[in-house]
């Protein structure tokens, strides 16, 4: 069996890669947090300082980074240290054939510290891989949510702020002003399992490019939060805010990966079990 490390391993999108996952491979996680789904081999890092496990993978899966855009606004400098130096000690400190880098769509549009840090991290991730003739791939992840592995982690992000809406009641979009159909912000959605499909797949076959794994179909956050209570037969206000520094209005892909597959309708993405 191949072995897999996946950096991060105890987040959203790590906790649900590691169900998908730990049938076919020999999973070893990293990460700052204790494990939410239990993985063979475990190591505490903090890869803003260098890393290593010991061994040599077939594939490292780098997961692990600071997500929230709002926080990157304040805090550029800490975003930087673990979103493109911590990318660094992940590919000095740890032998591998094949590296996948999660990144983010926000990659394109640059608008906050947090898009630069990813943005810088992918030009690493080639430049090294390709000195070392280490096969990579690069994946752009648009704005996933869904899933009933764990709760969502990002409070800057949609899912999490729907998920404790319910509890609070109310829900805050930041922005109606936008040039969109509604004036809230757009979007491109896509389930943290097709996500976590997609990384499935280039474990067996990299790509040595830049992948975009959205569907690039444009939902609002207005359109989101009203179809959210509806199937999932809630009922909270929707409050609205002033602009967030830092996001985009739109970000909906242009040209989806082969990798990804579409499997979840838009209402799968929204329905939780709670």
């Amino acid at each position: 069996m191949k072995k897999i490390l996946i950096t991060g391993n105890s987040g959203y999108i790590g906790s649900h890669l590691t169900k998908v996952l730990e049938d076919e491979y020999l999973l070893s996680g990293m990460d700052k947090n204790e494990p939410k789904v239990p993985i063979k081999n475990f190591a505490y890092s903090d890869i803003t300082t260098p890393v290593g496990m010991g061994e040599e993978f077939d594939c490292v899966i780098h997961l692990a980074a600071s997500v929230n855009v709002g926080e990157s606004m304040n805090s550029p400098t800490s975003y930087y240290m673990t979103n493109l130096i911590g990318t660094l000690n992940v590919l000095h400190g740890i032998k591998t054939k094949h590296f996948i880098f999660a990144s983010t769509g926000a990659a394109e549009g640059c608008l906050s510290p947090y898009g630069v840090s990813k943005r810088a991290a992918e030009d690493c991730v080639i430049e090294y891989c390709t000195k070392n003739k280490i096969d990579y791939t690069i994946f752009r992840f648009y704005n996933v949510i869904g899933g009933n592995v764990v709760e969502p982690t990002n409070p800057d992000g949609l899912f999490y702020n729907l998920y404790k809406a319910k509890d609070i009641g109310n829900f805050t979009i930041f922005g109606d002003d936008y040039a969109t159909k509604d004036g809230t912000c757009e979007r491109d959605y896509v389930h943290v399992n097709e996500i976590c499909n997609s990384i499935k797949y280039a474990v067996q076959k990299p790509s040595n490019s830049i992948e975009n794994l959205g569907h690039g179909e444009g939902h609002t956050v207005r359109e989101m939060a009203e179809l959210y209570k509806t199937v999932n037969n809630l009922d909270f206000e929707i409050k609205y805010s002033s602009r967030r520094p830092g996001d985009l209005a739109s970000s909906v892909l242009k040209n989806r990966s082969l990798y990804m597959k579409k499997v979840y309708s838009l209402e799968d993405l929204l329905k939780v079990d709670k």
